[in-house]
């Protein structure tokens, strides 16, 4: 074991980790005000790597797809919170759930039938093809790219839910939505901005994740539960602990990749039930949004 290949992994368990941050975050930010279980989370990451395969051929430019793609995405988010979900407000907490499970499966059939079954190749482009030398490792700078790109999308995020006056209801929403209801202000519109948002965050995802992990219907059914696995460990409703909790996981994954391949695909679910055997609430499953 060298230590350029043990250093090399952690950096790959980082980038594994960006990728469930930006399906967790989304995920928190639609349960945090929301309190719906979005079971169509996974299935949106996919279609945003397969409309951006789809931009990518119409316009071979992977920027302008890498933009479209999360917006065409979050669009359908918007869709389907004003005429499906909006509709189950006020029932059985497991109708929004049942109703998402419901959509991801026609959607992974309807990408079957459009796209095909046989997975596909998303290329990124040539300034971030190849590796680059950090000294100690070489490691590919597209993946160096993904890192960057989720960065600068959390640091966007906290300056639009901390210094925006949406931004404050929707934090003030997640606490006490009566008050804010009290208050005069329509929490519908928010609630279907949050949608959208957490949509789009998903089709980010989908896009940054197909050069690395290939672009197939199936892609979203794993990460979706292992989404739900960070947003657990994280704390239900908690952007902070999605962000701490992803990149846990994305370690967890890397190392126990190297180190024991064989535990790779259950570890994250043994470091869940430690977590909640000491903290039956996550991480930060006490706190608000942001805290």
């Amino acid at each position: 074991m060298s230590l350029s290949a043990l250093a090399a992994q952690v950096f790959t368990g980082l980038v594994l980790g960006m990728i469930f941050v930006l399906l967790a975050i989304g995920l928190s930010l639609i349960f945090g005000l929301m309190t719906v279980v979005n079971f169509a989370h996974g299935s949106l990451y996919m279609l945003g790597a397969f409309v951006g395969f789809s931009l990518l051929g119409l316009t071979k430019n992977f920027w302008l797809a890498l933009v479209l793609a999360p917006l065409l995405v979050g669009m359908l988010g918007l869709f389907i919170e004003r005429f499906l979900i909006r509709r189950l407000y006020g029932r059985s907490p497991d109708d929004p759930l049942l109703l998402t499970f419901g959509l991801s499966l026609i959607m992974i059939e309807a990408a079957r039938l459009y796209w095909g079954k046989i997975g596909l190749t998303l290329d990124p482009p040539r300034a971030l093809a190849g590796p680059v030398n950090l000294g100690f490792t070489m490691f590919p700078v597209y993946r160096l790219f993904v890192i960057a790109v989720t960065l600068a999308v959390l640091i966007a995020l906290w300056l639009f839910l901390t210094r925006t006056n949406v931004g404050l209801i929707i934090r003030a929403g997640s606490r006490d939505p009566l008050m804010v209801r009290a208050l005069g202000i329509d929490l519908s519109r928010i609630w279907l901005l949050v949608f959208g948002i957490g949509a789009a965050l998903a089709g980010l995802a989908g896009i940054l994740a197909g050069p690395m992990r290939g672009v197939y219907a199936e892609m979203g059914v794993t990460m979706v539960i292992e989404s739900f696995v960070v947003v657990v460990v994280g704390g239900m409703g908690s952007l902070v602990g999605a962000v701490v909790a992803g990149i846990l996981m994305g370690q967890v994954v890397g190392l126990t990749t190297f180190f024991a391949p064989k535990l790779a695909e259950i570890m994250i679910f043994v470091v869940m039930a430690v977590v909640l055997l000491v903290r039956p609430s996550g991480l930060f499953g006490e706190a608000g949004l942001l805290e």
